[in-house]
């Protein structure tokens, strides 16, 4: 199916969602099989002991679980916190990581308590609509506290101003009441999103050629199919290459090779592809932390134009940061990882 859709399905009882873009798997969102705190939930959380040989300090969480927050400025044990658990636990038993810089999202707006300002998404270019939401931000913050922030995503744009006005109301007193509680033992006060809430929030945005909300369409538009090629660690490239993905306990090790041509022009070849390919394939399968790239051997004069491609293909990726060289010919990079590693929630 050609154009951008997504999809709204249900897997093993769980809420599942996918962005296809002319067929192919963009991105993907899938509940948990099992319970606990989910990147996203904002919780009241109390520093435990700090842990000054790793720069940060342990957090007593809800529920028994523990947080690992890389802070402790300022921070004394017992002391109550409002913490964002920011990804998933690096392997079962160890603690979240948490950040205390809150995110409160929602379809039309980014509240940021302590990093005031009002911004309008660059992404809105119309002068004309971007002085109405400047308005309509003014007016929707009057009497906030003085260190709680806005941004207005770019879905603004094709939105009735009630509707961002009511969404906005709804997010700034969500945000106000959990900045207001402080007291008490660890707590969860704003769960993560589920899959779907997740899909209408972040995916909208520029507006789809369809949503299809049905069982059964992950099967139907090949999103079932494109997530079994995923638990495999080779990805085949274009030209007759292959991308080898594989995580071990300490990085993640990507080969690239070009087949039967070793030319140097099918090696250029095969790493562009590798390269445009290799965020989307890291974001689908939960991989983060230290990546390691030995791209097929070229000779040194075209490291500038896997350079170039490197930058421009995570530009968008967030939290990634390209290392770049090293002296035996590798390419270093670290990603984020926020959301739990594919084999742990499919099939």
């Amino acid at each position: 199916m050609k154009g951008r859709v997504v999809l709204l399905d249900h897997h093993d009882g769980r809420e599942a969602a996918a962005l296809m873009v002319d067929g192919r798997l963009e991105d993907l969102a899938l509940d948990p099989r099992e319970e606990g705190l989910q990147p996203g939930a904002i919780c009241r959380g109390v520093a435990d002991r700090p842990m000054k040989g790793q720069g940060g300090m342990f957090l007593r969480l809800p529920g028994g679980e523990k947080g690992f927050l890389r802070q402790t400025g300022g921070i004394a044990p017992g002391q109550r916190l409002l913490v964002q658990v920011s990804g998933p636990a690096p392997e079962p038993g160890k603690a979240l990581p948490v950040t205390t810089r809150l995110l409160f999202k929602s379809r039309f707006a980014i509240l940021t308590p302590e990093a005031p300002g009002l911004n309008i998404s660059r992404r809105i270019r119309d002068e004309e609509a971007r002085a109405a939401l400047e308005a309509l931000a003014a007016a929707g913050m009057k009497g906030a506290a003085g260190d709680l922030g806005l941004i207005l995503r770019s879905a603004c744009a094709d939105a009735e101003e009630a509707e961002v006005a009511e969404d906005l109301a709804r997010t700034r007193a969500l945000a106000e009441a959990v900045l207001a509680d402080l007291t008490g033992e660890p707590e969860l006060l704003v769960d993560a999103p589920s899959a779907h809430d997740l899909a209408w929030r972040d995916w909208l945005d520029p507006a789809p050629d369809e949503v299809l909300d049905a069982d059964g369409s992950f099967a139907d538009l090949g999103a079932d199919e494109a997530l079994d090629a995923l638990l495999s660690p080779a990805v085949p490239l274009d030209g007759g290459g292959s991308m080898w993905i594989e995580a071990t306990r300490a990085l993640v090790a990507v080969d690239v090779n070009t087949g039967n041509d070793t030319s140097p022009a099918a090696a250029l070849k095969a790493n562009v592809a590798a390269a445009r390919d290799l965020p989307r394939q890291l974001r689908l399968r939960g991989l983060g932390g230290q990546i390691v790239v030995d791209f097929a051997p070229m000779p040194k004069r075209d490291r500038h134009i896997l350079d170039q491609v490197m930058k421009a293909a995570f530009k968008a990726e967030g939290e990634a940061n390209l290392a770049g060289w090293t002296t035996l010919g590798l390419y270093e990079l670290t990603r984020r990882r926020d959301r739990p590693a594919l084999a742990s929630v499919w099939p």
